[in-house]
């Protein structure tokens, strides 16, 4: 049996693995840039594992997405940058002071006030941090912008959801969601004219431009956007399954079935769905 690990042990684990002279090669030529792709990829497994509600598997890649953690704090140490504990001691000290309606005086506050509470100390936070750059000698863009905090590797639904959120806080939105089904429309025939124009820059330009409409409809509606794809992309792909277990039992392989025969199969699986 192994004995209880605690994260000093998963520490020194990786520092094993980081030795220059006894650590595995693979993981001793890594930095930041090339670990970053499998820290993305971890996070994306866990919630795959949270979605099939599979604790089993919620265990190990909860894990695995630590490790990617420990990885980079173990990279910025060799690099004198900061250490696991500095990462602990941030997110600890973040939460304490985003929630001072748990850890704090202000014990009575409604969800709108704690709302403009977490906005104004997310703001104190932005001008810390870029006084902590400044003093670390980083360079100073010629011009900043309110979006410069949106976080560029997000996948690209998220990604427009929060660019609509932030600014929105600014006061730039429609005034209601009939305006922006107004805008959908509006995007919906410009794709059309792209398409018998046949310019293939201009249909991708558009089709953007629709998908980023789209989104908005899914803020305005309290949705979030990549979680209500997802969900879509599942419930196609569990019917589409069906429809090729259904053409199986007639005795007809999927990929010699007509259009007609996938497509009642299709309406036969959604009135099932239906009536149960």
């Amino acid at each position: 049996m192994h004995e209880k690990a605690d994260i000093n042990k998963l520490l020194k684990i990786m520092s094993q693995l980081r030795d220059p002279k006894t650590g595995c090669p693979w993981d001793i030529k890594q930095d930041f840039s090339s670990i970053a792709p499998y820290t993305v990829e971890e996070a994306y497994e866990v919630q795959d594992a949270i979605k099939r509600n599979d604790v089993v598997d919620l265990k190990e890649e909860l894990g695995d997405l630590l490790f990617q953690v420990v990885f980079h704090s173990q990279i910025a140490k060799e690099k004198n940058l900061f250490y696991f504990q500095d990462i602990v001691d941030e997110i600890s000290n973040k939460m304490i002071r985003r929630h001072p309606h748990i850890f704090g005086d202000e014990t009575k506050l409604t969800p709108e006030q704690i709302r403009e509470n977490w906005q104004e100390i997310k703001a104190q936070e932005k001008a810390a941090k870029k006084k902590e750059k400044e003093k670390l000698g980083y360079k100073k863009p010629n011009k900043q912008y309110i979006l410069d905090d949106i976080e560029i590797g997000l996948p690209a639904l998220k990604k427009g959801q929060k660019i609509s959120e932030a600014v929105v806080e600014y006061g730039f939105e429609w005034p209601d969601i009939s305006a922006v089904f107004e805008k959908l429309d509006e995007e919906v025939l410009e794709v059309k004219e792209a398409i018998e124009k046949k310019d293939q820059a201009h249909i991708e330009e558009e089709i953007g431009d629709l998908l980023f409409v789209a989104i908005n409809i899914a803020r305005k509606c309290g949705v979030d956007a990549e979680t209500a794809l997802t969900k879509a992309n599942d419930k196609f792909t569990k019917r589409f399954n069906q429809v090729e277990d259904l053409l199986n039992s007639n005795d007809t392989n999927i990929q010699q079935a007509s259009l007609n025969e996938m497509e009642e199969a299709w309406q036969t699986i959604k009135q099932n769905e239906k009536s149960c």
